[in-house]
């Protein structure tokens, strides 16, 4: 079975569904000020539509084609839970086997976690642990450094109680991918999907990507005006989110989708495991909860959630200036994929569900205004502004300069500047207010977020410790993250 490109002549009922998709998604792109985004659509073995809207480069006015690459961020995480899919399918892995029966040296903070934490838990997001995410966001360590600085991370929630959006799990399902096949994730998904389903333009890194002719820079919205920003480098952390692709290889992966481990008549995943992967296993959170979405659970590396009435599949991505989706109806065989390089944009959302609307018959729901009004930007939301005053130290700035380390986020630089002190961590700068009683409002710039970082200070000799609170750890019921000073 070939994937086959419809044209205006023999255009399918479906395809005739779409008639008004050209208006709604430039209006969607003004609506939301996107850049750029791409949309396909598939139907059992066909792409009925496949095209590019607006720009992947603003500035040179370069437009956005069917070959356009774009990160997909956590798009990925399916490709990283249907490799695992392959592996059980090979009886080199089993779902609910612990990991640590094959990784020795794998020790999670809880000892519970540790002795049955498995390849299911950590693909359905059940280990326990919040997302942690700035010790992995644009840190230098590797990514075996990564996993081996879980032990010291502590969890918010029991195991396996509660479902919790985690990075770092899916980052050690794919190192243990790697190491069963003995090599990589990256050749474990190259070799065993992106090649055999002739996904010969996705790539793994940002880097790689820029050495391409068609790819999309990233944006977002600065004061007004959609500005490029530097592409993030997430390769340590792949396995959760660091493919890039283009409707022409993502319409291959959707037809895998929809034909149920199938490709060419060829099974690459079993019809057991993928059913498997496409299987409720967690009841999870979600930011479009509705009468139209009134339940939402995850699968493994999938959102499983009814649309209407309708059996949906499917899986959102976002890192700096990209977003996307990536979804289908089952029992209809409809793929949706929708890539977008506006920094978290809605777009990949609203373009995704007008089209299953119109595929489905439906008279298409707004959901420009219903996730305005989600989101909170339906009406003119006040904020407490900043005290503008700079109180003065109660104590001298070397009371809190120098190096802080937490064996699971590794190093934490406060320093002087000439704009006053400053908190260097992960490469990243962060200015310093003070607030009072050895308390500064730390600003993390490139996330719009203000978070409080408390130094313990005696009255003889201060304390070489320094308590780090939200957003490092934002999720209910943390401890906040304690920095020791070892310089």
């Amino acid at each position: 079975m070939t994937i086959k490109t419809t044209t205006e002549t023999t255009a399918t009922p479906i395809q005739n569904k779409l008639e008004g998709l050209d208006n709604f998604v430039t209006k969607q792109l003004e609506q939301w000020k996107g850049v750029g985004t791409a949309v396909a659509v598939i139907h059992k073995d066909q792409v009925i539509w496949s095209k590019g809207y607006g720009y992947r480069d603003l500035e040179k006015k370069l437009k956005v084609t069917s070959d356009t690459l774009f990160a997909i961020g956590s798009s990925t995480k399916a490709f990283t839970a249907t490799a695992a899919a392959q592996l059980v399918d090979e009886g080199l892995l089993d779902w609910d086997q612990p990991v640590n029966s094959y990784l020795q040296d794998f020790q999670m903070f809880d000892p519970v976690a540790t002795d049955r934490l498995t390849m299911r838990d950590m693909l359905c997001h059940r280990s326990g642990l919040p997302r942690h995410e700035m010790v992995w966001y644009n840190s230098p360590r590797s990514r075996e450094e990564l996993v081996h600085s879980l032990r010291y991370l502590e969890p918010n929630q029991n195991f396996r109680s509660k479902w919790q959006y985690q990075n770092l799990m899916y980052m050690t399902a794919g190192y243990l991918i790697g190491h069963l096949k003995g090599t990589s994730w990256e050749q474990v998904v190259r070799d065993q999907l992106l090649t055999p389903l002739g996904m010969n333009s996705s790539l793994f890194t940002v880097q790689e990507m820029q050495e391409q002719a068609d790819y999309a820079l990233p944006y977002m919205e600065q004061e007004g005006q959609n500005v490029s920003i530097p592409f993030r480098v997430i390769d340590a952390i792949g396995p959760a989110g660091s493919i890039n692709s283009n409707l022409k290889d993502m319409t291959a992966w959707l037809q895998l989708q929809v034909q149920r481990g199938k490709w060419q008549d060829k099974a690459l995943v079993s019809t057991e495991q993928m059913a498997e992967i496409h299987r409720p296993q967690m009841v999870s959170d979600s930011p479009f909860h509705s009468k139209e979405l009134p339940v939402s659970t995850y699968g493994l590396g999938w959102m499983i959630e009814p649309y209407r009435g309708h059996a949906m599949i499917h899986h959102g991505g976002a890192i700096d200036g990209f977003a996307s989706q990536v979804a289908f109806l089952p029992d209809e065989q409809i793929g949706i994929v929708v890539l977008c390089n506006t920094n978290g944009s809605v777009i990949p959302y609203t373009v995704a569900f007008y089209i299953m609307d119109c595929v489905l018959g439906l008279e298409p729901k707004d959901w420009t205004s219903t996730l305005l009004k989600l989101m909170g930007q339906g009406e003119e939301e006040t904020k407490p502004e900043k005290n503008p005053a700079v109180l003065p130290l109660d104590a001298p700035a070397s009371t809190y300069t120098g190096i802080y380390k937490h064996p699971g986020y590794g190093e934490l630089l406060v320093h002087e500047t000439d704009q006053g002190l400053q908190t260097r961590f992960n490469n990243i700068d962060m200015p310093m207010q003070y607030v009072g009683k050895h308390t500064f409002s730390v600003s993390l710039v490139l996330f719009g977020l203000d978070m409080d970082f408390t130094f313990e200070v005696s009255e003889d000799q201060p304390v070489p410790a320094a308590s780090v609170s939200a957003p490092l750890v934002p999720e209910a019921n943390a401890n906040p993250i304690v920095f020791t000073r070892i310089s």
